[in-house]
C-alpha cells in the first residue's frame, strides 16, 4: 500500500506540475517517488513485473490528467492515447529497472535520463509520434525560465528537470540510510542552486534580447466556425464572404499579411483548380485594393486520378481504378496575382495518416484512430515551403500539429523564414486545456527560432507572439474576428536551428553504449 501511495503521488506531481494550469516546479520532483520506489523493490520477487506495473499507474495517472480532453473528439482515441502512452513510459522506466541493477548508480542514472531523452526523440520521429508530453514542454507558460532554448530546444528542459530529480533522489536515499538531516540541508542548497542557476541565464537572455528587423504588420483571421456541425457543411461561398468581412474590420494600406485559419476553404477543391478555385478569387478580392497585402490561408485539396502509376503509400482508393491524394495545405497569393502551395508533412494520428500501413492494415482493415477530423490518409511533402512576398518577406506556414515539433520547425527557418505563421483549427476539443497547451507550445518554436510568430486558430486562441516567447496580444477561445498587429521579421540563425535536436542524439548514443556495455558484463553488487 505504501508503494501504491508513493506512484500516485509521482503521478499527481507531474500533472499539477504540466501547462496550462500547473507550476512547473513540480516537475523537478514528480519523480522521485516513483525512483524511490522502484529502488525498494529492486530485489523482490517478481521484480520486473511490479516495477512495470507500478510505473504505468504513474504514467497513466500523468497522461490521463493532462490530456483527458481528447476525450471531446472520441473516447476511443483517448483511451488508445493514454494507454499506449503510459506503456511505453513504463517500457522505458523497465529497461531503466534492469539496467540499474546491474550498473553503478552513477552510470544507471545516466542510462535513465538518455533513455528518457531516446524514448521523446522517437516521439518526435515516428509515424505513432505523439510529443504533447516530452518534458521540455513543461515550462510552455513559463518561458522567462526557458530563454536558453534557442541553444538547447526543448530537450534541455528535459534534462534539467532529470538532472534535479535524480539529485533529489539520491540524497533521499543518503537521508533514509544515514538520518542526518544535513543530507536534507546540503540537497536543498545543491538542487536549489541547479534550478535557480538556468532561470537566472534565462533572465539575463530576456532582459538583454532586443527584436531586430522590420516591420510586418498582419491581419489575423479568427471565422470561429464549428468543425462539428457546420465547417464541412459551409460552401466556400459562405465562408468568402465571412472572411472579406472579418478582413474589412482591420486592413490597412500598410497591411502585409491576411491570415486564415487551417483548412478554412473545405469544400471539395480540386488540386488542379486552384487557379480558378473560390479560396483564390476570394484573395485576391480581399486584396485588390491593398498593394502591399498577401492572403495566406488554409485549405483542403484533393488530386484525384486514374492513373495507378501516380498511386504511392498515402493514396487513397475512392473505388476501383479511382485514386486520390487528399491534402491540408496553405497557400499565399501575391498582390500581382502568384500563388504558392505547401502541403502539411507532420500528421496526426490515426487523422491523416495510418502508422505503419503494411503491418496494421491486415489486421484492422481500413480502420483508423479517429482523434477529430477526416480520416482520409493525408499527402505531405518532403521539404519546409517558405512562402516569399514580392518584398522578399518570408513566412513560413506551418499548419496545426506541425507546431509540436522543435527541430521539423527550424526547416522553415533554415529556409529562410523571416516570421512563422501558424494556421490552425483547436475546437475539436472544446472548452479544455487542449487549445490552450497547443498555443503555450508554439512560444517554444518563437524562443527556439527567434522568430515572431501569427497564429490564426478557427474556433481557438488567434495571437502574435514575439520572438522572445510572449503573447503580445490574442483573439479569446470562441471569439469570432479580426486581430491586428505588428510583428517583427529576423534573419538571423540560432545555435539550436543549426545543430537541431542534438542532445537526443547524444543521448542515444550513450544509451546504446551503456545498455551494451551493462549487459556484456557481471553483474556488481549494489
Amino acid at each position: 500500500m505504501k508503494n501504491i501511495l508513493l506512484i500516485v503521488i509521482s503521478g499527481l506531481l507531474l500533472a499539477i506540475g504540466w501547462p496550462t494550469y500547473g507550476f512547473p516546479l513540480f516537475l523537478f520532483f514528480g519523480f522521485v517517488p516513483l525512483l524511490i520506489t522502484e529502488y525498494k523493490i529492486r530485489h523482490n520477487k517478481n521484480h520486473n513485473i511490479q516495477v512495470f506495473g507500478l510505473s504505468f499507474l504513474t504514467f497513466f495517472i500523468w497522461n490521463t490528467i493532462t490530456t483527458w480532453w481528447i476525450y471531446n473528439s472520441t473516447p476511443f482515441g483517448m483511451w488508445f492515447a493514454e494507454i499506449v502512452n503510459s506503456l511505453l513510459m513504463a517500457l522505458v522506466f523497465l529497461i531503466y529497472h534492469i539496467i540499474a541493477r546491474r550498473a553503478s548508480f552513477t552510470i544507471g542514472s545516466v542510462f535513465l535520463v538518455c533513455i528518457w531523452m531516446s524514448f521523446e526523440y522517437l516521439h518526435l520521429q515516428w509515424q505513432f509520434s505523439w510529443p504533447w508530453l516530452n518534458l521540455g514542454n513543461g515550462f510552455a507558460n513559463f518561458t522567462s525560465w526557458i530563454q536558453w532554448y534557442e541553444y538547447t530546444g526543448t530537450f534541455g528542459g528535459t534534462l534539467w528537470i532529470w538532472i534535479v530529480n535524480i539529485g533529489v533522489f539520491k540524497n533521499a536515499l543518503l537521508f533514509i540510510e544515514h538520518k542526518d538531516k544535513s543530507i536534507l540541508y546540503r540537497s536543498a542548497i545543491r538542487n536549489g542552486l541547479i534550478i535557480i542557476f538556468p532561470i537566472l541565464i534565462s533572465l539575463v537572455i530576456l532582459k538583454t534580447y532586443e527584436e531586430d528587423g522590420k516591420d510586418v504588420e498582419v491581419v489575423i483571421l479568427q471565422p470561429n466556425i464549428n468543425p462539428y456541425t457546420e465547417k464541412y457543411n459551409t460552401s466556400d461561398d459562405r465562408v468568402s464572404v465571412l472572411l472579406s468581412s472579418l478582413t474589412a474590420t482591420e486592413i490597412s494600406d500598410t497591411t502585409d499579411f491576411i491570415i486564415a485559419p487551417e483548412t478554412v476553404f473545405a469544400d471539395n477543391n480540386r488540386l488542379k483548380n486552384f487557379q480558378s478555385s473560390i479560396a483564390k478569387k476570394t484573395a485576391l478580392s480581399i486584396i485588390s485594393e491593398y498593394p502591399k497585402a498577401n492572403f495566406l490561408s488554409g485549405i483542403s485539396l484533393l488530386d484525384v486520378f486514374r492513373d495507378p502509376s501516380k498511386v504511392h503509400s498515402q493514396t487513397n482508393e475512392h473505388k476501383s481504378g479511382v485514386f486520390y491524394d487528399d491534402y491540408n495545405s496553405a497557400f499565399l497569393v501575391r498582390p500581382d496575382g502568384t500563388d504558392e502551395l505547401y502541403h502539411k508533412s507532420k500528421l496526426v494520428v490515426g487523422v491523416e495518416n495510418f502508422p505503419y500501413q503494411s503491418v496494421f492494415k491486415p489486421i484492422v482493415g481500413d480502420a483508423m484512430i479517429d482523434l477529430g477530423g477526416t480520416v482520409a490518409k493525408k499527402t505531405t511533402q518532403p521539404d519546409r515551403e517558405v512562402f516569399f512576398t514580392n518584398e522578399d518577406i518570408g513566412a513560413g506556414p506551418i499548419i496545426c500539429y506541425e507546431s509540436v515539433y522543435g527541430e521539423f520547425v527550424t526547416g522553415y527557418v533554415r529556409n529562410n523564414a523571416d516570421f512563422l505563421a501558424i494556421i490552425t483549427n483547436d475546437a475539436w476539443w472544446g472548452v479544455t486545456q487542449g487549445h490552450k497547451q497547443h498555443l503555450a507550445y508554439a512560444k517554444f518554436r518563437a524562443i527556439e527560432t527567434r522568430r515572431s510568430i501569427a497564429r490564426s486558430a478557427n474556433t481557438g486562441i488567434s495571437a502574435i507572439i514575439d520572438q522572445t516567447g510572449t503573447i503580445v496580444s490574442s483573439l479569446g477561445y470562441n471569439e469570432q474576428g479580426a486581430l491586428k498587429g505588428t510583428l517583427k521579421t529576423n534573419d538571423k540563425i540560432t545555435f539550436y536551428v543549426k545543430a537541431g535536436d542534438y542532445l537526443a542524439r547524444v543521448a542515444i548514443f550513450l544509451m546504446i553504449f551503456i545498455f551494451l556495455f551493462s549487459v556484456t558484463r557481471r553483474r556488481k553488487s549494489l
